[in-house]
């Protein structure tokens, strides 16, 4: 292993990586761009190529805007994006027609004045939470759930309530986890017993 890491794709000066994942070779791939365009393609369309390569277009973006997120859709997936001034959806990504790559795409969320522009997308499925950030570090948990189920071709509702200069940067779903609460607390009292034993003075020792 090297310390520096290995070079997987190369980029030009001003371009960044936004998101890497798995695939078997016969999925379907989504682009997110921060001006709410959404393109489907097949990953077949794009060759399988060296460490080193910059890679082909996938999505077609306007000057000044760049692709977000990037999703492997799954059965029962669903798209939750949130945009700079707090709004956000989520909405089935069967929604969006497979076509392809290199094209501008479908409309994925509406981006206008009051919206702003897209800041973060991701793939849910509706039981799990969703962390949101500001860029003045206020974070929002909320059930995935409880965000509005809505059309490619919409606006979106509030997700967060942000102050004068505030503004949504990111999000990132957390997985429902295998056990309840009382599990999670049962586990901790448990923990902090031993941890009692353990560091129990012995006769004879001082405390």
């Amino acid at each position: 292993p090297r310390s520096n890491g290995l070079i997987a794709v190369r980029l030009q000066e001003g371009e960044h990586l936004v998101n890497v994942a798995i695939t078997q070779g016969d999925e379907d791939v989504v682009l997110v761009a921060g001006n709410g365009k959404v393109v489907r393609f097949k990953e077949s369309k794009v060759r399988v190529m060296g460490r080193t390569a910059r890679g082909v277009r996938g999505m077609k973006v306007a000057e000044g805007e760049e692709v977000i997120a990037l999703m492997v859709p799954q059965e029962g997936g669903q798209m939750l994006a949130a945009s700079e001034n707090g709004y956000g959806k989520r909405t089935d990504l069967s929604e969006f027609p497979t076509k392809g790559r290199g094209t501008q795409g479908v409309i994925g969320m509406v981006v206008n004045e009051r919206n702003g522009p897209l800041v973060g997308a991701a793939q849910v499925f509706g039981n799990e939470d969703i962390m949101l950030i500001s860029n003045q570090g206020t974070l929002v948990r909320t059930r995935v759930d409880e965000v509005s189920h809505l059309g490619r071709n919409t606006q979106g509702v509030r997700l967060i309530r942000l102050g004068n200069g505030e503004a949504l940067s990111g999000l990132a779903p957390i997985p429902e986890l295998d056990v309840d609460d009382e599990e999670l607390e049962e586990g901790a009292a448990e923990e902090n017993g031993a941890d009692g034993a353990d560091n129990a003075p012995a006769d004879g020792d001082e405390e």
